[in-house]
């Protein structure tokens, strides 16, 4: 079986979205210092490195990510390669895209995958995106769930249209996916977010099988 763990490490220094605090992960309790044990401090948004997005983070009556369902985390996907040449990607390049009628769930691939292959620390604004209009396109596909490999599924300065969309329809979006190392195609596909009472997002671990 190939396993192909998709999940940025979560790790001080890492990108994180503008106005979010830095991650914070170190030891307070130290063997070396006399302690009987090692036990560590994490602090950092939600939204941190590979996450997903529940849909009360944009729609006040949304779902919370307790209450979302494993079906839609769990299952076939589709990982498809989309070159925008650098620009949105809107629902004309979705039907070029050779998404199979009938998936469910899919993750894109895009030029950002290249940030994490070469492991930029820093954040860039012009991440390759979805556009409201693709946003729609999806949800008239029937998608249940969609993942991109950068910190949003929006565009840097337009996030409510295309996240609205998307989280209105009742689709689950998984954000910060490393897909550097992964070919396109049909992938059995795992994601488990930290179950949060009432959270908007939460850190997951993905994995993608064949």
């Amino acid at each position: 079986m190939l396993i192909k763990d998709i999940t940025l490490t979560i790790e001080p220094g890492m990108p994180v979205w503008p106005g979010d605090d830095q991650v914070q992960l170190f030891r307070r309790q130290k063997l070396e210092t006399g302690e009987s044990s090692n036990v560590s401090f994490l602090s950092m948004s939600v939204h941190t490195g590979t996450h997903i997005d529940a849909p009360f983070h944009f729609l006040q009556d949304g779902k919370t990510v307790d209450q979302i369902s494993m079906d839609q985390l769990i299952g076939k996907t589709q990982v498809v390669s989309v070159s925008s040449g650098g620009r949105q990607i809107d629902d004309h390049l979705l039907e070029l895209s050779g998404i199979s009628e009938g998936v469910r769930r899919v993750l894109f691939k895009t030029d950002n995958s290249h940030a994490w292959g070469i492991g930029m620390r820093q954040f860039h604004e012009d991440f390759i995106a979805l556009d409201e209009n693709a946003a729609a396109w999806l949800v008239k596909k029937g998608v249940i769930t969609v993942g991109i490999d950068y910190l949003s599924i929006a565009p840097f300065t337009q996030s409510r249209p295309t996240h609205e969309i998307l989280l209105r329809a009742g689709i689950v979006i998984i954000e910060g996916l490393d897909l550097s190392d992964v070919n396109p195609g049909m992938w059995n596909m795992v994601c488990l977010p930290l179950k949060l009472s009432g959270s908007d997002g939460a850190p997951a671990r993905v994995i993608l099988t064949q």
